[in-house]
């Protein structure tokens, strides 16, 4: 677990192909399961410009991405990144605080 003073150099942010209404309805959906809404900004890419930036399109889909995380600092250097092709397989917390640590420490 990163703790609180790390936790405010942080910010987690998801990228999804889905439109602003569909990502609200996904936001509500979360909301009800969790018992709270979710504590991170989700954005829209209908049009996949940030998604084909990186390259990320998977073209065996429908317009879908290989889900990927990425850890990127401050100066928007990406320092860490995770992409796998099986939608299934996710990095873990671990990796994730990991990758957030050597960030950090890297300072």
């Amino acid at each position: 677990m990163l703790g609180s003073d790390r936790r405010n150099d942080t910010e987690i942010v998801a990228l999804s192909i889905d439109n602003r209404a569909e990502l609200d309805m996904m936001a509500a959906v979360i909301a009800k399961a969790d018992g709270r809404a979710p504590s991170y900004t989700m954005l829209s890419d209908p049009g996949h410009r940030v998604i084909d930036r990186y390259g990320l399109l998977n073209p065996a889909s429908k317009g879908l991405p290989h889900p990927t995380t990425y850890v990127i600092d401050k100066q928007g250097v990406v320092r860490w990144k995770f992409t796998e092709v099986n939608y299934k397989i996710r990095p873990t917390n671990e990796m994730v605080v990991a990758a957030l640590t050597a960030v950090a420490t890297a300072k």
